[in-house]
Parts: structure tokens; sequence; C-alpha cells
């Protein structure tokens, strides 16, 4: 379990925070973008949550996403080798995405789906509020999928982990779908539609 007595370290005032290995790295570089832009969609993924009815299906899922999104982060925060090899097995101090969470989201995904009105056209990221939310966090995520691509074209990242990201955004595109009457109630784009 994670203890943390004090907030401040002061470690960081010369523009560099600590990875998982012990290394530092400056505030700006890749990785702690990717880390950085992945907590972002997790809080947007927390807005999203507080919008879902108590016990729904979809707070339940989003909860559970959360959670892995910290793995996320420290998969992300734990360079290729650092600790744990050359790979990217799991081990005893390191946490990485593995296969069966993206086979879960895959199966959150279809079942989420399965009861969805069929797309006729590109969807408005709006309708309801908690609809509204889930598309917030899911362009979050998209935007967290590109920080995380740009780290994987100079360094090594987890498959899994890209895997994962990519599943994300597709299991909020329907649950804010879910979250429009099943998608009844989605609003659809009108190509040209103002010329």
């Amino acid at each position: 379990m994670v203890k943390l007595n004090k907030i401040y370290t002061r470690t960081g005032d010369d523009g560099t925070t600590g990875l998982v290995d012990g290394s530092r790295s400056p505030k700006h570089a890749a990785r702690i973008e990717a880390v950085g832009a992945v907590d972002e969609a997790n809080s947007a993924i927390g807005l999203a949550l507080v919008a879902q009815p108590g016990h729904s299906p979809a707070a339940s899922i989003l909860l559970k996403v959360q959670n892995d999104m910290f793995d996320l982060g420290a998969d992300l925060a734990t360079p290729k080798g650092a600790l744990d090899g050359e790979g990217f097995e799991p081990g005893e101090m390191v946490l990485r995405i593995v296969a069966g969470q993206v086979e879960w989201l895959e199966r959150a995904i279809d079942a989420a789906n399965e009861s969805l009105e069929p797309l006729t056209s590109f969807v408005l990221p709006g309708g309801s509020e908690a609809a509204a939310r889930l598309h917030v966090a899911r362009a979050s995520v998209r935007r967290a999928e590109r920080a995380m691509t740009a780290l994987a074209g100079t360094e090594a990242v987890n498959p899994a982990a890209l895997h994962y990201i990519n599943r994300l955004s597709d299991l909020l595109f329907v649950l804010a779908r879910a979250a429009n009457d099943q998608g009844r109630a989605d609003v659809t784009w009108t190509p040209g539609a103002n010329r």
C-alpha cells in the first residue's frame, strides 16, 4: 500500500520529477507528458463518473477504469528495463498494464454496444449531461493516446498500455451513447447543415 505523509517534497523545484526506477526526468519530457495526459484523462473520467446514476453499470465500469488509469500511469512512469529486466512483464517492483485489462475493456464495450441503436451518422458530443461528460473524457483519453504514441516514437512503451488506451476511448464512446437513452437521444452530425 502507498503511504504519503508529506505532500510537498521540493525535489521537483528544479523542473524534474522522479520515475519509478529512481531516475529523474524533466517535467516537459515526452514520458512525463504522457503520464500527465493519463492523469488528466482520469480526472475527466472522474467528472463523468459523478454524473452517472448511483450504482449503475456505467458507474462501476468507470470506477474500475479509474483504478486501471493509475496502473497505466505507473506503467508509463517505469521505463522499459527499469526494475523488470528488458521486457514489459510485471514484476514485484513493477506495475504494468496486461492483456487481461485490455480484454476486460473489449468485453465491456461489446456488452454496452449490444443494446445501442445502430449508428446512422457521426455523433456530436452532447445529448444528456452524463453523455457530454463521457465525451469530454473520451476526448481527453484520445489526447493521452496521442501523448503515449508520441512517446512510443522515441522510447519503448508497453504494447498492452497502447492497446488499453485505444480501447478505452471506444468504451467511453459507447457509454456516452448508452447515457443518451441507448443511442436514441444521440445528437447526430448533419454534414454541411450550416453552409
